[in-house]
């Protein structure tokens, strides 16, 4: 569906609102061919009998440095002031299970929340839930003419800030690929990519997917059909 401009800005704005914390700065700290910064979300899934889990999902582009790590935006720990400005993870790639088929890498988040509560502090985060992750269905509908989509990402500031942004593009079907028709800036590797599609009284948002590297001047994605299967094959020590 693609919006008229108006429309579009209060989509985004509304974005930030629902969504705003469930994205976190990642960074390879050897700064490899893929970008040293790049964006990763929180997923929460709900499973058969009512359990929840919850996952930390970016590009595996992103993961394959030896050490890297999760920046602490102040807005998503508590109490404030007690958490450091991130968490170094010295074996980086083994805190994820690869998916270079999909180009995603899947985090379970258990032991972020234990390191939160070693140090005395908690996560304060939003999810992209099941409920606004995009199904098959939706990813079928997608076609050859351009609709609108929006980038939650944390950008690359001036001295390292990584600012909240959403960058307000176009995605659409190209052969086999969902793509966002250009290029994004630093920092917009791994991030969520939104769409929206008719409700009974308002457009409803999904999550489409995720942001891989660039490519003949836009960005494939990761859809989000292919992580729920992902997902649903199985992870270290879950059934």
């Amino acid at each position: 569906m693609l919006l008229d401009p108006e429309t579009e800005n209060d989509v985004a704005y509304e974005l930030c609102q629902l969504l705003g914390r469930s994205i976190v700065p990642i960074s390879r700290l050897d700064g490899g061919p893929a970008g040293a910064f790049g964006t990763a979300f929180f997923f929460r899934q709900l499973v058969a009998g009512g359990e929840v889990r919850e996952y930390l999902l970016t590009a595996d582009a992103l993961t394959h440095a030896p050490v890297g790590e999760i920046g602490l935006r102040p807005s998503v720990t508590e109490p404030a002031g007690v958490a450091g400005a991130a968490v170094v993870l010295a074996d980086f790639p083994g805190e994820w299970l690869h998916r270079p088929d999909l180009g995603a890498a899947i985090m379970p988040t258990a032991g972020l929340h234990e390191h939160a509560d070693s140090q005395g502090w908690r996560w304060r985060t939003q999810q992209v839930t099941d409920a606004i992750a995009a199904r098959a269905d939706v990813i079928a509908r997608i076609g050859a003419e351009p609709g609108s989509a929006f980038v939650l990402a944390l950008g690359v500031g001036e001295g390292g800030s990584r600012p909240l942004e959403v960058a307000i593009k176009q995605v659409a079907r190209e052969g086999d690929s969902v793509r966002v028709t250009a290029e994004l800036p630093a920092g917009y590797l791994g991030a969520p990519v939104f769409g929206v599609q008719a409700g009974d009284d308002e457009v409803e948002l999904r999550c489409l997917g995720l942001v891989l590297p660039a490519r003949d001047g836009g960005h494939p994605l990761a859809t989000f059909d292919r992580i729920h299967e992902a997902v649903a094959a199985g992870l270290p020590g879950q059934g």
